[in-house]
């Protein structure tokens, strides 16, 4: 077959499957109801483009010593009054919109996440997740408290929890 055969068949072929996906998703026919779960190709492949996009967005990110007390002191209660609805916290095992929420949030104290990832989603954000792009009403240090914090806080019983966000109530200490 001559390369302008073959050209022309891939276009062919690029066509037909554009007007197959445009004509699946004016159909209707996919249930993008929040309380109706995805398939698993569907579900394999959103959390593939989630994982490789932020990496790839978040691989240049140099991340600060993020063990400074008061870092993490001011994370926390950005974290409690922001974050704990929907990831959840010592202690917390469910609330009105976690359950409502799809897909799940990841329960962040149940694990460290990777720190240039979480400043990346923090700030970006993650489409049709419900995760909101912060960077729009938080400064980067703000950011970077949070993410400080998240390290610490699956070391945290609930009652460490509760009387670090206390704490952070009273403090007025930012990250520079």
């Amino acid at each position: 077959m001559k390369t302008s055969a073959v050209i022309l068949v891939v276009i062919a072929a690029l066509v037909l499957l554009s007007g197959g996906l445009i004509a699946f998703a004016y159909s209707g026919i996919y249930n993008i109801g929040a309380d109706a779960h995805h398939t698993r190709p569907v579900h394999a492949l959103i959390e593939m483009l989630v994982d490789r996009s932020v990496e790839q967005r978040a691989k240049d990110i140099t991340v600060p010593n993020l063990d400074n007390p008061q870092w993490v002191l001011a994370g926390a209660g950005q974290y409690a009054s922001r974050c704990a609805e929907c990831h959840l916290a010592p202690g917390l095992t469910d609330s009105d919109l976690h359950k409502g929420l799809y897909p799940q949030p990841p329960q962040l104290a149940k694990f460290h996440p990777d720190t240039r990832f979480a400043f990346w989603a923090i700030k970006h954000g993650i489409k049709m997740s419900a995760m909101p792009a912060w960077g729009d009403s938080l400064d980067d240090a703000t950011i970077w408290n949070i993410v400080a914090f998240l390290q610490k806080m699956p070391d945290l019983t609930p009652a460490q929890y509760q009387d670090l966000v206390a704490q952070a109530k009273t403090n007025t200490t930012q990250h520079p």
